[in-house]
């Protein structure tokens, strides 16, 4: 999967001239939207089906502040999918450099219109199938790496 790329707005920092905190969470949401569009189930795709996934928790760990025009790479890859809980890592870091700026976690659940829990392996089986693909692979290219 590629990453996701975003340059850092004038309208994004405050006035010590860094990216306000809040800004990275909306990364952190068009990330996610970027990832499953390459995965092959757009966003605006599976709301059309019924299904909605909000979000669960959020976490973030700011490492280092962003400025305007920095280039930030977010690369987005999924932490841990229970069949209910899809929990999702990001590592964002300026191009410029590589350095991390920030490492962050979201938790989402599925949900149908009237907000039932929705049976993802029985509702979008495709979806869930590549998600748990792209666990396992995340899971053997760690162990690869110890």
């Amino acid at each position: 999967m590629n990453a996701y790329q975003h340059r850092v707005q004038y309208y994004e920092t405050d006035m010590m001239g860094v990216v306000h905190h809040a800004n990275f969470i909306r990364w952190m949401e068009e990330a996610r939207i970027d990832f499953m569009e390459q995965l092959g189930f757009p966003y605006a795709a599976m709301e059309a089906q019924g299904v909605l996934s909000p979000v669960k928790s959020v976490a973030c760990e700011y490492k280092r502040p962003c400025t305007f025009g920095d280039e930030i790479r977010i690369a987005v890859s999924i932490a841990d999918f229970n069949g209910v809980v899809l929990s999702i890592r990001y590592q964002m870091e300026k191009t410029s450099d590589g350095e991390t700026v920030c490492e962050a976690r979201s938790e989402h659940v599925f949900l149908n219109k009237e907000g039932r829990f929705v049976r993802l392996k029985r509702e979008l089986p495709e979806f869930c199938a590549a998600l748990e693909a792209l666990l396992q692979e995340g899971k053997s290219h760690a162990q690869d790496h110890s």
